[in-house]
């Protein structure tokens, strides 16, 4: 399971204790490798929204600026778990889960600065785009209405016996929509290859989930579909790919979705212009203890995978690779203003 990474080419994966030579990956187990490229792609995936966020406060970036962290071990640990033929439909705080897909850095980076290379050619500068290639489409800022576009995508799938999972975030408010209940009804009835993850980061903007809704767990209303819900610890990339693993064996024999809440905490503002004041300061302090980043390391330490040297090298591989797509998206040129007006309308 590479999903857009050589597991050979991160430093020191090939002496790793406990591997070897020749031994062939077992499905759905994680090798010491594959438990490498889960620690490397939490680590960019930070690296990268704090890069985006520094060029947004020198003001290179125009518009919104929005980051993942906190959230890391949900996008990573659910996107690993995909295959090469899925389908993807992140939300602008799944990063690492582009990442993870086969997104290079380079087209984030030119995305985020609007440059006429990137996938929407300059017209937007945030993580609203697509890319066929890789299979990952989304997102649009009215959240909710991604799920039914996933769910239409998994009965397209499902028709042409592609045997795909289609992946599919939504947040907490964005769960309160009508989208979100017609999109997971039709799933459930027609039984199609949708996971849809339920991202609980106790914010919904400034609204708290305590008054978003009186259940004890987002996961519940899933009930009402007839399809599985589950709620699990959103910051343990670990137990997140392991769900999901489960959730697409289970799309793939044909039984149909589930619904995963993941629970977490955004510990950044909405976005970067929002500083979070509404949020307890002793809240924020209690999950910090709860670092998906730390707690990978800590696991990884603790099987004796992750060495001091070996941490060293892959945060210098991350900075080398985020300095370069980052100054390259910066010397690309803009798009021309003619350029404005065209796919508006049909030529």
């Amino acid at each position: 399971m590479t999903h857009g990474v050589d597991i050979a080419s991160i430093p020191g994966a090939g002496t790793i204790p406990g591997t070897r030579e020749g031994e062939p990956p077992v499905p759905g187990r994680l090798t010491p490798g594959d438990k490498i490229a889960l620690y490397y792609y939490l680590c960019l995936a930070r690296a990268c929204d704090e890069a985006i966020l520094k060029l947004y406060r020198q003001g290179k970036i125009v518009g919104g600026a929005y980051t993942g962290r906190g959230n890391e071990a949900t996008a990573v640990g659910s996107a690993y778990a995909l295959e090469k033929h899925d389908y993807l439909l992140p939300m602008h705080r799944d990063l690492g889960a582009h990442l993870v897909k086969g997104q290079s850095l380079r087209n984030i980076f030119l995305q985020q600065l609007g440059r006429a290379e990137s996938l929407t050619r300059g017209r937007d500068g945030t993580g609203h785009y697509a890319d066929p290639a890789l299979r990952i489409y989304g997102n649009v800022s009215h959240l909710g209405s991604m799920i039914p576009v996933g769910v239409g995508i998994a009965l397209a799938a499902a028709m042409r016996n592609e045997n795909a999972v289609v992946l599919n975030y939504i947040g907490d408010g964005g769960s309160n929509v009508g989208d979100f209940h017609e999109g997971m009804n039709m799933a459930g009835v027609m039984k199609l290859p949708f996971v849809l993850i339920l991202e609980n980061n106790q914010y919904a903007y400034s609204t708290p989930v305590a008054k978003q809704t009186a259940a004890a767990r987002f996961s519940d209303r899933a009930a009402g579909y007839g399809v599985p819900g589950i709620t699990i610890d959103g910051t343990d990339v670990f137990t997140v790919y392991d769900t999901c693993r489960m959730a697409y064996d289970r799309a793939r024999r044909g039984e149909g979705p589930t619904l995963i809440e993941t629970v977490s905490m955004r510990m950044h503002g909405h976005s970067a212009s929002d500083d979070a004041s509404y949020v307890p300061p002793a809240q924020l302090e209690e999950w910090e203890k709860k670092d998906p980043i730390a707690r990978c390391e800590d696991r990884l330490r603790r099987e004796e995978i992750l060495s001091d040297e070996l941490k060293q090298e892959i945060h210098v591989r991350i900075e080398t690779e985020i300095a370069d797509a980052s100054r390259y998206a910066e010397e690309a040129p803009h798009p021309e203003g003619s350029e404005g007006a065209k796919g508006v309308y049909a030529d």
